[in-house]
């Protein structure tokens, strides 16, 4: 966090988590009536709301926040644009989507900053791996799709927060993303396919474990940021030297 963080109105991890959800949930709201220009409205808001949530970040948080909305918005074009896995309701990849994923992030890594998974990061992340493993099994034989890839990607998901190094972080990732996924399925802001495409393997709507796909995109950010920064610390370097010569 940078010095000025203490101060900063969005540093209090759990209000700024609720801002979040409120923020999704009003743009997904708001996308349910939006044509595909609006859609660039809703886009520029959630950029202005990721960049201000960015301010009071130290350098590597920021580095890792747009590394996940360049990871993921090329996740998000392979899955839906290209392979069609799910699909927005416009048949799009709506603006506000990449940046959202910003905030996905933040507001997981905030949670898992709060006093209270500070103080018992076991039983949060055992409450997450309980959660998944329930919404998995209930995908097998419950819910009214069945749902063999959210069984998979939640064994995925539990494997991760078990041996992962930062399993606080993926499953504050886990609670956002369930939000996510839940509320803008059953508004009918996107839709999964009833399979995997060219496969059997039948799918949820939302699959269960899907998250274990947005802490992927987070566990690439945070293994590429360091290296980010030196590459453009040294880029940085070379051009001070040639303008010192010049």
């Amino acid at each position: 966090m940078g010095r000025g963080a203490a101060n900063h109105p969005l540093s209090a991890p759990l209000p700024f988590a609720a801002m979040v959800l409120c923020v999704i949930t009003g743009f997904l709201a708001l996308d349910h009536f939006a044509n595909g220009s609006e859609q660039l409205l809703l886009g520029a808001g959630t950029w202005a709301v990721l960049i201000a949530s960015c301010a009071s970040l130290g350098r590597e948080d920021r580095a890792r926040a747009l590394l996940v909305v360049v990871v993921a918005t090329c996740a998000e074009v392979l899955g839906s644009i290209v392979l069609g896995a799910y699909t927005y309701r416009l048949e799009n990849l709506p603006a506000f989507v990449p940046p959202g994923h910003g905030l996905v992030y933040l507001a997981g890594l905030r949670i898992s900053q709060s006093a209270p998974v500070r103080r018992h990061p076991q039983a949060f992340v055992g409450a997450a791996i309980a959660l998944v493993a329930a919404w998995g099994i209930a995908g097998l034989a419950l819910l009214g799709r069945t749902d063999d890839l959210g069984a998979l990607t939640g064994a995925l998901l539990i494997y991760v927060l078990i041996r992962g190094r930062a399993s606080t972080l993926y499953a504050g990732v886990f609670l956002v993303v369930a939000f996510l996924e839940l509320y803008g399925t059953s508004i009918g802001a996107w839709h999964w396919a009833t399979d995997v495409p060219g496969t059997p393997l039948p799918t949820g709507n939302p699959p269960s474990g899907i998250a274990s796909v947005y802490v992927l995109f987070d566990i690439a950010a945070i293994a590429l940021a360091p290296r980010l920064l030196t590459a453009l610390d040294r880029i940085r370097g070379l051009a001070e030297d040639r303008l010192a010569r010049t």
